[in-house]
């Protein structure tokens, strides 16, 4: 279990987004350093998008190969491949279609072009991951891998957006995706943010991560950010639930940061 989350602020949504552009790129060398690859688990929304797009733009993303980063998702909705709700798409467009990545690490949950139900798609998208494990603990015999072996690759980062609802990936309050407590993924159905079909990583995978990046701007997030970091039941304020086995981090603007406990606040650059 990691220690107690930390939170940095930032003044605003575009000094935010590329902070944390910043940090991944100073994590994915440092990890590539000691493994020889890195593994980033990408998310949606405004920042999440933004962030990419951040790293694309930063002179020093040269410094990462680009073609020893595996790319998962925390969530997908389930539309047509080239659907512009697609996660996928919108990250292709920001940032990976602008650096060379390997596209055989580039791990696109289905679509609904391939399955006829976003359960189906689930059921890839865990044996895809199940597979990548397999491969991943065959080679490596370090002591950092997720507590599941054979079931889920090592995450060295999980990047989280929240919704207004305190929603992540898409595991929605009360809803059975955020109940789930022994599949890797699971299909969602009738989403309370449209499109209504969606594949999500569950809360038990998100948590095998090394650290989880909590991403967040925005006045509307500010109830869902405070109410997550005073410790909520994960069921009804889903983002309260995720944890990095070795880092948690909320990395926040002001306007998200309006109800954050005082005492776990921390100003500042995103890689103090």
């Amino acid at each position: 279990m990691s220690a107690d989350p930390r939170v940095s602020i930032h003044p605003d949504s575009s000094v935010l987004m590329a902070a944390i552009a910043a940090r991944l790129i100073t994590k994915l060398v440092d990890v590539q350093d000691k493994h020889g690859e890195a593994t980033v688990v990408l998310t949606g929304g405004t920042v999440g998008i933004g962030t990419l797009k951040a790293v694309a733009d930063s002179a020093a993303a040269p410094a990462v190969n680009w073609s020893k980063v595996n790319f998962w998702w925390g969530d997908e909705r389930f539309v047509g491949s080239t659907d512009s709700d697609r996660n996928t798409l919108q990250a292709h467009e920001a940032l990976l279609s602008q650096i060379p990545v390997d596209q055989e690490r580039v791990h696109q949950p289905g679509s609904s072009d391939d399955f006829d139900s976003p359960e189906e798609a689930a059921a890839d998208y865990a044996r895809r991951l199940a597979e990548a494990a397999a491969a991943e603990h065959a080679a490596d015999m370090s002591d950092d891998r997720p507590e599941n072996p054979g079931t889920l690759p090592r995450f060295d980062v999980v990047l989280l957006g929240v919704g207004p609802d305190a929603h992540v990936a898409s595991l929605f309050p009360e809803q059975a995706g955020i109940r789930e407590k022994e599949l890797t993924v699971v299909g969602v159905r009738n989403s309370p943010k449209p499109p209504p079909e969606r594949i999500s990583l569950t809360l038990p995978a998100i948590n095998t991560a090394s650290e989880v990046w909590m991403v967040v701007a925005g006045e509307d997030k500010a109830g869902a950010v405070g109410l997550a970091l005073a410790g909520a039941n994960p069921v009804q304020v889903p983002a309260a639930g995720p944890t990095g086995r070795s880092r948690t981090l909320w990395l926040i603007d002001e306007n998200a940061a309006a109800r954050v406990p005082e005492q776990l606040v921390r100003k500042g650059p995103a890689g103090s």
